[in-house]
């Protein structure tokens, strides 16, 4: 589904931020992208949503180079990735229920399937009778619960984590994760990134460790390992 093909970033500085990265991820797989900060992860999520360009090196989507899609197949491509960010990014004078109906109304989405879908997905993370709170009503833990659920809610093929988790205490930090393992069981691919040792060693899955722009290993079943 996803290739990184010999992906390198140079900026216009001449700091080397990827170097020659070449991996594949497959249809439902979990796959953490670890390292330290700076170590790139961000910069690759960036590249599948087309938001950084590599300098030299492709990466493909189904086959297709995600930076030579034209505006419109553009639109269409990023509505198949989800995305969860350390800092949530909700919408604060909107609550709950009307964060992740404003994604979906983006998406061109009926009022019926926001009024279906919207419990629905709230009541998957846990936060079925906090849908009418607001972000500031809720705890750092629920609001990036309500992420993830805006994330979800319009069924993409892919969610990209990127570092979930950095802003949250242990306990909410694994009910997060226990959240995307949910995610990725109904059919999900997910990439997620972090440099949290005990993330990464209680999912198990595969991981792929970056430093200084190098993938430095890739395990099928790995723990932290830098």
């Amino acid at each position: 589904m996803i290739y990184y093909d010999k992906v390198t970033k140079i900026h216009a500085d001449g700091t080397k931020t990827i170097d020659e990265v070449s991996f594949a991820v497959e249809p439902k797989e979990f796959v953490t992208i670890v390292g330290q900060s700076g170590a790139g992860k961000t910069t690759l999520m960036r590249m599948l949503i087309a938001e950084e360009r590599p300098t030299t090196g492709t990466v493909f989507f189904e086959s297709h180079n995600v930076h030579k899609f034209r505006r419109h197949d553009m639109t269409k491509y990023r509505r198949r990735i989800g995305m969860v960010f350390q800092d949530y990014r909700l919408i604060p004078n909107k609550t709950a229920y009307e964060n992740i109906a404003f994604a979906m109304e983006a998406s061109g989405r009926s009022a019926a399937e926001v009024a279906a879908d919207v419990p629905h997905v709230l009541e998957l993370v846990d936060l079925g009778k906090k849908m009418w709170n607001f972000p500031r009503e809720l705890s750092g833990g629920e609001q990036q619960r309500v992420a993830i659920a805006r994330a979800i809610v319009n069924q993409p093929d892919i969610v990209i984590a990127d570092e979930p988790t950095g802003n949250l205490d242990p306990e909410n930090t694994y009910d997060i994760i226990k959240i995307l393992q949910k995610v990725n069981e109904l059919g999900t691919t997910v990439l997620l990134t972090t440099h949290n040792k005990g993330v990464v060693d209680a999912i198990g899955g595969r991981v792929i460790t970056m430093e200084k722009g190098k993938l430095v290993r890739d395990d099928k079943k790995g723990g932290y390992i830098l």
